[in-house]
């Protein structure tokens, strides 16, 4: 490689201290090294014209590639505390050093060269034009194939602590058992994995749409989106389809998980300047995580809600034997649903409250049609007959791991509890009753109250909330009773979309 070559404006020129207490020997260094090029690069120099001020220079400037360092300055060793003082307490190793001295016979030791990496002895009657320039050259090449050396080694180190964060956050989504939980735990991790600000995430809905229909639906945002997608946005989506992260306009990128259902996942991320060849491997790898966690969600989904309509569709089997009206268990369902938000329960817990409500009544598929559709009102005989459904509809659910039929034993078996006790068929009082079965509770009287029966009328919601003020605190769990008529407008809804 050629000492001179025409300079390129664009690379950063290389920074060599010159530290002497003689101000010409600056300015012949300056003069005799002002064309050399390495790599391109010209030198830039800083000047120090004691020990003290090359430590001010040192400490200030971390990418200094050379120091010229005379020996004796305002003391005899003021250069080699200099040196010493690089190497051992700012911890800079990466500097290269070339000792210069104007006496002689105030040579260092040769264990003071070892012990502080100083790269060249030179005196200063030896720095010819042609020595400086070698001198010069070996230092920085030196500097150069040392910092290549660590650039791959903090490659690596960034890496590695990349994929740590990776596994760690891939473990948090792969915990998500639902998919709204899914999707606002992959925007945190993302968002903390590229230390952005903002993201979406979309789901493409299907593989084929109906025309007209908007392809996408938003799951999940952190930032300033607005509640739509942005229409500019949307026409690129598909573009972004081919790969797995592609950069669109500006500052937005999007990476795209797909998976078996058809369903792919689309994360959109906007406030992007750049994403590093490691942030964008590392995003390769997550990403990977995330479409197999996407799948698990939506098969966990579709097992959940194949387990919902069987109970729902039992249920209706259930209450049609009793002549109950056809719309009963679901809008049981909605009411428990809207209760269990309102009361702050966590939403996996709602979720399983709303699909074990329908089985509340499973037990009377064993009671006897004489007694359970007897017109009139039933004997002590056959009310104690009645009474045994909710223990026929834990014997029937009981014992099963998974939570929604758990969640629909201990419901089948409680919800004719009364918060004062009074209740059967253990006869539990207060808090003593699950809270599913208090709010189960609550909906059941709510809706046989607001619909019509072959012993009443529908009563109106005026009617309703009364009765229900009357009964709080002793058939019913008044906190429950109090967030119902707080909701009112909602549970009337409710009934609205799912009339008899």
């Amino acid at each position: 490689m050629s000492f001179l070559s025409p300079a390129t404006p664009k690379l950063a020129p290389w920074k060599v201290l010159l530290v002497d207490d003689e101000p010409d020997i600056h300015d012949i260094t300056k003069l005799t090294l002002n064309r050399f090029r390495l790599d391109g690069r010209a030198l830039t120099f800083l000047h120090a014209y004691s020990g003290a001020e090359a430590k001010e220079i040192l400490a200030r400037e971390t990418d200094i590639a050379l120091v010229f360092l005379d020996v004796v300055m305002e003391r005899e060793d003021s250069g080699l505390e200099v040196a010493r003082w690089m190497r051992q307490e700012l911890d800079n190793q990466f500097t290269r050093i070339v000792l210069r001295t104007g006496q002689p016979g105030q040579a260092p030791e040769e264990r003071v060269i070892v012990d502080y990496d100083i790269n060249d002895y030179k005196e200063k009657t030896e720095l010819d034009r042609t020595k400086l320039f070698t001198t010069t050259f070996a230092a920085l090449r030196a500097y150069r194939d040392i910092m290549k050396v660590e650039d791959a080694r903090r490659v690596q180190q960034s890496y590695r602590e990349g994929l740590e964060r990776v596994l760690a956050a891939s473990s948090h989504i792969f915990k998500q058992r639902n998919l709204k939980d899914f999707a606002s735990g992959l925007l945190q991790q993302v968002v903390a994995l590229l230390r952005l600000e903002q993201s979406m995430l979309l789901r493409l809905k299907g593989a084929s749409m109906i025309s007209g229909e908007s392809q996408y639906e938003v799951l999940a945002k952190i930032g300033e989106f607005g509640d739509g997608i942005d229409p500019a946005l949307l026409a690129q989506l598909d573009e972004a389809r081919h790969n797995r992260i592609s950069k669109l306009h500006g500052d937005t990128y999007v990476g795209y998980f797909p998976n078996n259902s058809g369903k792919a996942s689309l994360l959109v991320l906007q406030g992007v300047e750049e994403i590093s060849d490691i942030d964008a491997q590392l995003l390769e790898v997550f990403c990977s995580g995330v479409a197999i966690a996407f799948d698990n969600i939506l098969l966990n989904q579709e097992i959940t809600d194949t387990q919902a309509e069987l109970i729902l569709r039992l249920g209706d089997v259930v209450e049609s034997r009793s002549n109950e009206a056809g719309n009963h268990v679901r809008r049981m369902a909605q009411v428990c649903h809207l209760l269990a938000q309102a009361s702050g329960l966590p939403e996996d817990e709602t979720a399983v409250l709303m699909h074990a409500a329908p089985m509340h009544d499973i037990g009377k598929i064993a009671t006897p049609d004489a007694v359970l559709l007897k017109p009139g009102r039933l004997t002590p005989e056959e009310w104690e007959v009645m009474k045994q459904h909710p223990t026929v509809g834990l014997q029937i659910l009981d014992g099963s791991s998974r939570p929604i039929l758990k969640a629909a034993a201990v419901i089948a078996h409680q919800h004719h509890e009364k918060y004062d006790g009074t209740g059967y068929p253990q006869g539990l009082k207060g808090e003593a009753i699950h809270p599913y079965a208090r709010i189960v509770a609550v909906a059941d009287v709510f809706d046989a109250l607001s619909h019509e029966r072959v012993y009443k009328p529908a009563w109106p919601a005026e009617q309703v909330t009364g009765y229900l003020r009357e009964v709080a605190g002793q058939h019913l769990d008044p906190y429950y009773v109090d967030l119902l008529i707080k909701n009112m407008d909602k549970a009337v809804e409710i009934n609205r979309q799912w009339p008899d």
